[in-house]
């Protein structure tokens, strides 16, 4: 009888809101191969931007029916898990598909002007195509349940990665290199990850996360299960350009295409940093104690080794992009030091670090391509004096300046002072004294950027007209959320310690529909 009863409520009539979490892929899928049969340029983009903003909007639908605490399983094809595919939404991966949709939503107007002028016509179509993929493949990375499927979307958006990349080839053909580049070092990550899958299925006979964690949940002292995790955080770290595993960042990020570097930037190594998040806490157990060593005696040195070793290189650089590009990985490593706190607190900071990174580095690289437009290049020698002739553009990119930094009022700073806070709740002051040490180094690039800028005479022949509204106002949204978030941290942090919380708690959740899944087979 209580077979027959699952079985009903399985297959009964399932309003829109109950499909969410399938249309948050379903969506930019569909709209991918749509573009490719239209065959039409003009109306690529627009169907382009529809999707991202239906993405968008059902991002927001999921974390506002999250934000308590609970989650949402959906299952595909009518297998419950552990034996079906699962989607599986909380307040940690709402959080992230909201950043990813949101800034896709915001960068596509400045993509209109900037792909235009940095992409030839005969390709609009297929960009943006490739783009609708990987942010496909970013999102159903975030979303999934299913250990194999994290890794197939994630070969997706990275696949995509490789073609938007190496689509500024136009421009530079040194874009193709950083394209090849990126495609070696990705291929090792996914190939490190898909073997630590392989141990971890060969150790439980499941890949379903919330199964997985259940089966694990006394393993720690099993070398297959070490292994695994050794395995996945590897690679995983080439995909999330964890020091000094970032070799493919700097030339894709300069490289690239500028919307695609802004769009990669704020969102493509945020998802990796979710996936360590996710598998560290709601897969491995914390306790576990070879994760402790690794997080502790590897990660932490590798968190500081990049917040400043890639601070210092930042400063010496003779191009904008480049500068930026290695700004970012300091910046992850703020995001792995709060991982490797583990503490509520310190995961509280990573993830909402992950968030205000994500719309300050978007903002700083639209200024960039803003730039790049009017002077066709982003070589510090070349852009000198643009404030001057571009105010709105220079103005948008200091408030992301001071956002990197981490003044006070801005989002940066938030990040950065719950980060400390961890640091000083594990009595590790040090730390707390490193973090504030490093974020002088920003002050000496972003001064750089600033004194290029404002106080450099505008180059001769240079043209000397701000960004289109088309560019402009996407940045001017993307600064005001640097302000906005650095005041109203009720739903940044609200939803970032919810998260935490929530991976911190392990599986307590998860294991709820593998039982009653499990009870509905009896």
């Amino acid at each position: 009888m209580a077979s027959e009863t699952t079985h009903d409520v399985a297959h009964t009539a399932m309003t829109l809101i109950d499909q969410l979490p399938v249309l948050q892929i379903l969506i930019p899928l569909v709209a991918a191969p749509l573009l490719v049969l239209l065959g039409t340029k003009r109306l690529s983009w627009a169907i382009t931007f529809i999707a991202s903003v239906l993405a968008f909007a059902v991002s927001i639908a999921l974390l506002w029916l999250v934000k308590d605490g609970g989650f949402i399983s959906y299952e595909l094809g009518g297998w419950a898990p552990p034996l079906g595919i699962e989607y599986r939404v909380d307040a940690a991966n709402a959080f992230v598909l909201l950043l990813i949709s949101g800034i896709s939503t915001v960068i596509l107007p400045f993509a209109y002007t900037s792909v235009r002028a940095e992409i030839a016509e005969r390709h609009h179509t297929l960009f943006y195509s490739c783009y609708l993929l990987c942010l496909t493949g970013l999102l159903g990375v975030v979303i999934t349940g299913d250990a194999f499927n994290v890794f197939v979307f994630l070969e997706i958006s990275s696949l995509s990665t490789y073609a938007l990349i190496a689509t500024g080839a136009g421009k530079n053909k040194r874009a193709l290199t950083a394209a090849y580049d990126y495609l070696v070092m990705g291929t090792i990550g996914a190939t490190f990850f898909v073997i630590g899958l392989g141990f971890l299925y060969m150790a439980t006979g499941t890949l379903n996360m919330a199964d997985i964690a259940e089966r694990i949940a006394d393993q720690g002292a099993n070398r297959t299960i070490q292994a695994a995790f050794a395995f996945i955080i590897v690679g995983m770290g080439l995909k999330a350009a964890i020091y000094p595993l970032h070799l493919w960042l700097p030339n894709a990020y300069t490289y690239a295409p500028s919307a695609v570097t802004v769009f990669l930037a704020a969102t493509a190594t945020k998802a990796a940093i979710y996936v360590i998040l996710r598998f560290s806490f709601s897969i491995f157990q914390p306790e576990f104690m070879f994760e402790t060593l690794t997080f502790e005696y590897l990660v932490l040195p590798l968190a500081l080794l990049a917040m400043f070793a890639a601070s210092f290189i930042a400063i010496f650089q003779t191009d904008l992009k480049r500068l930026l590009a290695y700004s970012s990985l300091a910046q992850i490593g703020y995001m792995l030091l709060g991982i490797a706190l583990m503490n509520e607190t310190g995961i509280t900071a990573a993830i909402v670090h992950l968030f205000n990174h994500g719309i300050t580095k978007a903002v700083l690289f639209m200024g960039v391509g803003a730039i790049v437009l009017r002077t066709g290049s982003s070589f510090l020698y070349r852009i000198q004096g643009m404030g001057r002739v571009m105010p709105v553009t220079a103005a948008a990119m200091l408030v992301g300046g001071l956002s990197l930094i981490g003044v006070p009022g801005t989002a940066g700073f938030i990040s950065k002072w719950v980060l400390v806070q961890g640091a000083l709740e594990k009595g590790w002051w040090p730390i707390a004294v490193l973090i504030v040490l490093s974020s002088l180094l920003a002050v000496i690039y972003v001064w750089r950027m600033v004194e290029i800028l404002y106080l450099s005479s505008p180059v001769v022949g240079a043209d000397k007209r701000e960004a289109p509204l088309t560019m402009t106002i996407p940045m001017v949204i993307m600064a005001g959320a640097c302000v906005y978030f650095g005041f109203a941290t009720d739903i940044t942090i609200g939803a970032s310690t919810t998260a935490a919380q929530g991976l911190l708690g392990g599986t307590t959740g998860m294991i709820e529909v593998i039982e009653t899944a499990t009870q509905a087979g009896h």
